[in-house]
């Protein structure tokens, strides 16, 4: 099991030198492993859906043998990320998702390359990772993308601003020098915060876990996609 990078919440945009921004998908969290005969998609708990995506599995083929990817598959509808969708690919049976994987396909955003070719790249510097996943990626196209990012402050303000008319949740934050934290709150997160009243009265998953909820809003208020937290 692939242990995954984790942020922490911040109320205001970090900035300073050094500093990297990216776009946070409203997806869900996914690491690529491409082995010297098949390949592996492993959620953030690290449960194998390969079974739901076989359409980014046969594109991840392309990958070297001994390639990691971390990143957020999502899917695009109406010219912006709908996170229902996503979630109703991942819970398809094999048969359904190949049907799905048509009427619904699946990208795959990008953010980090854990190993290249079998060597293990999680102790370099987030620059130099960028720089190799963007060389990897940028040949192969869609649906196996790497995520936008910049260095400067001013263009993520703006991206902040814009983007969530596209189904962005918010920005990510990384330094430049940094490795891999795996298994650690390394990186930042700043998301966009939609607070709504509702009624509880149902779930999947544990009560201290749950997966979903089932809420019963406001009359008036519509619903929204959303998930436990």
């Amino acid at each position: 099991m692939i242990q995954v990078a984790l942020a922490a919440a911040v109320r205001t945009l970090p900035r300073g030198a050094g500093l990297a921004y990216e776009p946070k998908f409203d997806g869900h969290r996914l690491v690529v492993l491409r082995s010297a005969t098949d390949v592996i998609l492993q959620a953030r708990s690290g449960r194998i859906v390969t079974s739901a995506f076989p359409d980014l599995a046969a594109a991840a083929l392309q990958l070297p043998a001994g390639t990691v990817l971390d990143g957020e598959v999502v899917v695009w509808h109406a010219g912006r990320t709908d996170f229902a969708l996503v979630q109703r690919r991942a819970a398809a049976t094999a048969a359904r998702a190949a049907v799905l994987a048509q009427s619904l396909p699946a990208s795959y955003a990008a953010f980090d390359v854990l190993e290249l070719a079998g060597l293990d790249l999680r102790a370099r510097p987030y620059e130099r990772r960028r720089a190799l996943l963007v060389d990897l990626l940028l040949p192969l196209g869609p649906p196996l993308q790497p995520v936008p990012m910049t260095t400067d402050p001013e263009l993520a303000a703006l991206w902040y601003e814009t983007l969530p008319a596209s189904g962005i949740e918010g920005l990510v934050v990384k330094r430049l020098d940094q490795g891999y934290p795996a298994g650690r709150r390394g990186w930042q997160k700043l998301r966009h915060t939609d607070v709504r009243d509702a009624a509880v009265v149902g779930h999947t998953g544990t009560p201290r876990r749950p997966l979903a909820l089932v809420l019963v809003l406001p009359v008036g208020t519509r619903p929204r996609s959303c998930r436990a937290r």
